[in-house]
């Protein structure tokens, strides 16, 4: 390593010989700045999760606007819409279709644990609102009571979802009502629910009778081919009657959600803190490691300084030092996150991994924190008279 080193800065690695003196603070201070690594890993996986599980519902549909109620700040948030208001909307030439969207948590008890369902009513005869993955399947629920089930939920085994098929539906019972699923498809388990069901509008009135068919939570529109969406929502915001309703496209909805969730909703702001204060540990490791290790060596630093080296010598030999503990603190790190990522994401469901923009921002995160730590901890060398440090 020393001549690995020695060829890369063109001199004596000085600082790799200095942290490299005492093996034991070595791996000390490398254990630090792994640990730091993995909490900054595991706040920014949740984070990613989170924006994941956010926007993945929104994958099961596809519509250019969404009308929502003023307070609907989430796809699963928020008051009704009147049916109404999607007949005028269909009166826009540019408008060619018109989807009303239920929305509601089921809950089911599977007996050692309770699971709670994020049900979506919708209108099995409207293919072109639903992804392509689940349209073939929409015939299915013509029948009453039937549903399309998440095969990713939480409580919900792998044989267990293998075996529901159109000819052995899963049977099972909510609010006094059996629900048959006919098949699943890939959802997973979010922070506001177990996993996913899709129903007709006509069984999701039959589980809450309270609700009327007159009221979805959501309109979902279709626009001709070719033009503006941004150009004809503004228009049915003009159009429409209620000034309240939320006329957004389909992907400003989701960036808004996603919006929402990350920085007004407690989990979002807790996470985010989170990455905050991975990088404060990291930060305060490295000082202390870097700061203990000049003070160590102030009279060395005393001579070179006697002998006319000036201070950028000396930042030098502390970035070395920086980098070296960050290159050696990431790459456990990195391991370790990603471990735990990955058993996160098994017992949860929640869709946790390790990425490469993650690993990528960490590490640069990681240099540049070990830099700043390091012109820091040079401020006592740079500022001290060689005759004071003997």
């Amino acid at each position: 390593m020393s001549r690995l080193l020695q060829r890369l800065f063109g001199r004596l690695p000085i600082g790799w010989l200095q942290l490299t003196h005492n093996r034991t603070r070595f791996a000390a201070a490398i254990a630090g700045v792994a640990f730091a690594n993995v909490l900054v890993f595991v706040q920014l996986g949740i984070m990613n999760s989170m924006a994941v599980a956010t926007l993945r519902p929104y994958e099961f549909f596809r519509a250019d606007i969404i009308m929502s109620a003023a307070d609907a700040n989430a796809i699963a948030d928020g008051g009704n819409v009147a049916r109404q208001w999607m007949l005028q909307a269909l009166a826009n030439p540019d408008v060619i279709a018109g989807m009303g969207l239920f929305v509601a948590n089921v809950p089911w008890d599977r007996g050692q644990t309770d699971i709670s369902l994020t049900t979506f009513g919708i209108d099995p005869f409207k293919q072109d609102f639903i992804s392509p993955k689940i349209a073939a399947d929409l015939n299915l629920l013509q029948v009453n009571d039937a549903a399309i089930l998440d095969r990713l939920a939480r409580g919900i085994t792998r044989d267990e979802a293998v075996a529901i098929r159109p000819q052995t539906p899963l049977s099972f019972e909510t609010d006094g009502r059996t629900i048959k699923a006919y098949n699943t498809f890939s959802g997973g388990g979010g922070f506001g629910g177990d996993g996913y069901m899709l129903v007709s509008d006509q069984t999701f009135l039959s589980l809450f009778p309270a609700r009327s068919s007159a009221a979805p939570d959501h309109i979902l529109l279709r626009t001709r081919p070719g033009t503006s969406v941004d150009e004809v929502s503004e228009q049915l915001r003009g159009q429409i009657s209620d000034s309240s309703l939320r006329i957004r496209s389909y992907a400003d909805a989701m960036a808004e959600d996603l919006r929402y969730q990350q920085t007004r909703r407690p989990t979002g702001v807790i996470f985010g803190f989170g990455v905050f204060i991975g990088i404060l540990v990291g930060l305060i490791i490295i000082y202390q490691v870097l700061s203990t290790d000049v003070a160590d060596h102030l009279r060395e630093y005393a001579t070179f300084k006697a002998m006319g080296y000036g201070s950028r010598f000396f930042l030098g030999i502390v970035f070395e030092e920086a980098l070296i503990l960050g290159v050696f603190g990431f790459i456990p790190g990195l391991i370790v996150g990603t471990t735990i990522l990955t058993v996160m994401a098994k017992v949860t469901t929640l869709p946790l991994s390790m990425t490469l923009v993650m690993a990528a921002s960490v590490f640069v995160g990681t240099i540049a924190v070990s830099s700043l730590s390091g012109a820091i901890a040079t401020r006592r060398v740079a500022a001290a008279d060689p005759a004071d440090l003997f």
